[in-house]
């Protein structure tokens, strides 16, 4: 990452503070594992394939940690442009808006302004994360069984995030140059919750008309760019488009 991405991206503009693995524990090494082979530049639809005699829940567990970190990091950076004045709805475009629900205190889908949904997002993932009958941090303590489900709630509700951000923030991102790191990201997530089916494909479908978006506002760069992203509307059927409208 370059001076200038180091800046953007410092510890300060972290929207929440990081979730970490115990070293010695098997998720950590999962995790040195996973970055070795980002950082080796190895392609990143072979980076996030299981790897041949680890535990499927283990490897989820440490990528959504890792993504939680990664999109609470790239929201922190615009999160000062994005105001209940410039942002009222939590959206993705005129087409699609996002309204919260948690069976607490909101207990049926809410409209709210985008910052205040982030908050609430952000809450809520770090509950999950944090809650040791959820993502177990001992050896031999078992998942629960309904874990992947909680999971693509998590990834589902993150992807919102890459959304709002694409849709409503890029110019700041372009401003920061930190748009390859952000494509990057965004193509980590995608081609990760893809391989292992954890966001059904039709909740994708806001960013289909990311590329060509992107790469009319960004210049031309050598680094990922744009017009490289993966395509949500790639093996989904004709009924299988989401058409927009109100999601929780």
């Amino acid at each position: 990452m370059s001076i200038a991405l180091k800046q953007v991206f410092n510890k300060d503009k972290t929207f929440r503070p990081k979730r970490k693995f115990e070293p010695g524990t098997q998720r950590f090494e999962l995790h040195k594992r996973a970055q070795a082979s980002l950082n080796s530049g190895v392609d990143l639809k072979a980076a996030v394939q299981l790897p041949s005699g680890e535990d499927q829940n283990d490897w989820v567990a440490v990528h959504v940690v890792d993504f939680f970190n990664r999109i609470n990091l790239i929201y922190g950076t615009i999160c000062e442009f994005c105001t209940e004045q410039t942002c009222p709805v939590m959206s993705g475009g005129p087409k699609y808006e996002y309204r919260w629900q948690d069976d607490l205190k909101y207990k049926k889908p809410t409209a709210l302004p985008a910052p205040q949904y982030m908050n609430l997002l952000m809450d809520w993932i770090e509950v999950q994360i944090n809650n040791e009958d959820i993502f177990p941090t001992c050896v031999g303590v078992p998942f629960p069984k309904n874990f992947l489900q909680i999971c693509k709630k998590i990834l589902c509700r993150l992807f919102r995030v890459f959304v709002h951000v694409y849709i409503h923030h890029f110019d700041r991102v372009i401003v920061m140059g930190a748009e390859a790191h952000v494509n990057t990201c965004y193509k980590h997530f995608y081609y990760f919750v893809t391989e292992m089916n954890l966001i059904d494909r039709k909740e994708l479908e806001p960013l289909v008309s990311v590329p060509r978006h992107c790469h009319e506002a960004a210049p031309r760069s050598s680094a990922i760019g744009p017009s490289t992203l993966p395509d949500p509307r790639k093996g989904l059927t004709r009924g299988g488009l989401l058409a927009g409208g109100l999601q929780h």
